[in-house]
């Protein structure tokens, strides 16, 4: 069988820079390189794109290295939407290297430019096919305040809170401050459109609020500012179906917190203390099957087209709030989404294969 051509593209100018380069680390480390002939992209913190080392080792994520990409002065020059597929590089000494033909682009993007819906509409464009979600459901789930309408809206419980934009913060902060209050003691101010808990902080009493605003808004000019709904933390991992079937959920994986206030940066991808993750969580097979069915309907209401992971709070009554999803949630060998599909019987090599052939088929 003839290999097909699959562009890895990750970095971005997104705050989430480091953890996409990390991401793509992994995918190279594991993907199938008998099935496919891989091309690393890199994208610059400034919006370069650039031909990247095929190097998994490069971009391996802790607390002493925060992988990037770095402007090697080459270029990439995608193919034209007029013309075929065939991917160009501009050398830094001017020459232009022919790579072949592409079949199809991973993007491995989180946050801004990547995962909002832009380089999904570049692709479009340009006639490439790519892996994941599509231009809307991106542009939704990217953005928490229209996520929460759209769950809504579909009859999903999703957690109190407010959007507040910084003209209403700046113009008015005490009526702000107010609105705040009613919500309970401890809240969550987390940023629009920010993952990976980028400019997230926990306001217990009011306290600090000031500052968490400042930290959110630097991130986005819109914030959320949520209830904290006491539950616990279970995430379920979603893959659009095969050949029109329907989308597919996987067993929930459990975020166990035992010292941190939420799970933050550091708990995530740089291994801190406080924190455990366990899957499949122990949950019995009812709530399994409820967990599975809401994510499902979660990632219908967005229209989506790829892959999510829906997060959830499950609150000692048994209620399910669905907090948010995410079209392209951390992707290292240890990040939960493919923890929650190896618990399903999915490889981590097979669920890089499974992303590539829907892009395809797609």
């Amino acid at each position: 069988m003839d290999k097909q051509t699959v562009v890895v593209l990750f970095g971005g100018r997104s705050s989430e820079h480091s953890i996409s380069s990390a991401t793509a680390g992994g995918v190279l480390q594991a993907i199938d390189r008998d099935r496919y002939e891989v091309i690393p992209v890199g994208i610059t913190r400034a919006g370069a794109f650039v031909l990247e080392a095929d190097d998994a080792a490069k971009f391996a994520l802790d607390a002493a290295h925060l992988p990037e990409v770095i402007d090697n002065g080459t270029r990439v020059l995608w193919p034209q939407p007029e013309g075929d597929r065939t991917l160009r590089v501009a050398q830094t000494d001017g020459s232009v290297t022919n790579y072949g033909e592409i079949d199809v682009v991973l993007p491995l993007l989180h946050g801004l430019h990547g995962e909002d819906g832009a380089i999904q509409g570049f692709f479009d464009v340009i006639g490439v096919p790519y892996a994941g979600c599509g231009i809307l459901d991106s542009a939704i789930c990217l953005d928490k305040h229209f996520t929460k309408l759209a769950l809504a809206s579909a009859g999903i419980a999703v957690a109190p809170g407010l959007t507040i934009r910084r003209t209403q913060w700046e113009s008015d902060p005490d009526r702000v401050r107010s609105e705040i209050a009613a919500l309970g003691g401890i809240v969550f101010v987390k940023p629009a459109t920010a993952g990976s808990s980028v400019g997230v902080s926990c306001v217990v009493d009011g306290e600090g609020l000031d500052e968490a605003m400042r930290i959110a808004f630097d991130e986005d000019d819109k914030v959320l500012v949520e209830s904290k709904v006491e539950g616990r933390e279970i995430e379920v991992g979603v893959l659009a179906g095969r050949d029109g079937a329907s989308a597919r959920a996987s067993l929930p994986g459990e975020v166990v917190l035992t010292s941190r206030s939420f799970y933050d940066f550091e708990g995530k991808y740089l291994g801190g203390d406080g924190v455990e993750i366990v899957c499949p969580a122990d949950v019995d097979d009812e709530l399994i099957a409820r967990l599975q069915a809401t994510a499902v309907r979660a990632f219908e209401a967005v229209d989506g087209q790829g892959l999510a992971r829906v997060d959830f709070f499950v609150t000692p009554s048994g209620e399910l709030i669905v907090n948010e999803l995410n079209t392209m949630p951390g992707f290292t060998p240890i990040s939960m989404f493919p923890k929650c599909w190896i618990a399903s019987g999915l490889s981590y090599r097979d669920l890089i294969t499974e992303l590539v052939e829907l892009g395809l088929e797609r």
